[in-house]
């Protein structure tokens, strides 16, 4: 799961934060507003070592499940001229199989488990932190899962590149909730994200999505609710401590 990590304790700029600082600065020489051109993230990327395990878990199955798009060592985006269509689908899972996508894996104990449980269907796990993707790897090696793909991507960048109707499910369990209202910006579910992820999904494609934050469930409604092209087809109750919502297309 992402926890909500707002300030780096190891004193280490990553790369994104050291952009966006540069961002800053730049804006506030030439006397645009400090956020122009800033990209506002759903997490806050920390450097975590490996232990032992992940380690040799990571060099053990990486070739195997973890996707070779990103930008380049380290970034979180595609790389330029990428596209997330069924030709490059079909070529990485093998099949034409119905596609699950899963935003924010974390350590991968759901998805390992959904991808056992439907072996016809494929899955990838979208996850940014280091040991959430090590863990999904060992757990995904373990099993010798043939339907599990992993991307180390922000997971806006990965709807951006794919196609319209190339997927049929989109999961976003238990995101970070960001409580402080300056950081609600930082939620993943936002409308922009909301407008690629309907255009990615097939006709009678879903996005679930699932939290125990009574504030953040009214902020999907809030996002979901004003958009055309999806319906609620959960029942939301906001006051029960554990509520999900799946938000379908309209035909």
């Amino acid at each position: 799961m992402q926890h909500d990590e707002n300030t780096p304790t190891d004193g280490r700029k990553t790369e994104e934060n050291a952009q966006n600082i540069q961002h800053v600065q730049s804006a506030a020489a030439d006397g645009r507003p400090a956020l122009y051109g800033r990209k506002v993230l759903s997490f806050v990327r920390r450097s975590a070592r490996l232990d032992a395990r992940l380690q040799r878990a990571w060099g053990t199955y990486a070739d195997t499940y973890l996707l070779n798009i990103n930008a380049g060592e380290g970034s979180l985006d595609v790389r330029e001229g990428f596209v997330f269509d069924q030709a490059y689908i079909r070529e990485t899972w093998g099949n034409t199989n119905p596609l699950i996508v899963e935003i924010g894996s974390g350590q991968g104990e759901n998805v390992v488990a959904a991808a056992a449980a439907r072996p016809d269907v494929n899955f990838l796990a979208l996850e940014v932190y280091d040991p959430g993707v090590a863990h999904t790897l060992l757990l995904a090696g373990k099993q010798n899962l043939k339907n599990l793909r992993i991307a180390q991507i922000n997971a806006p960048e990965l709807f951006k590149a794919a196609v319209d109707g190339s997927i049929a499910e989109v999961w976003t369990f238990f995101p970070d909730p960001w409580p402080k209202m300056r950081h609600h910006k930082r939620r993943i579910v936002q409308p922009e994200l909301a407008a690629d992820i309907h255009r990615a999904l097939t006709d009678e494609g879903v996005w679930r999505i699932a939290t125990d934050i009574e504030d953040y469930a009214l902020h999907v409604h809030e996002v979901m609710d004003e958009l055309d092209g999806f319906h609620n087809d959960g029942a939301l109750t906001v006051s029960l401590p554990v509520e999900h919502v799946g938000k379908r297309q309209r035909g």
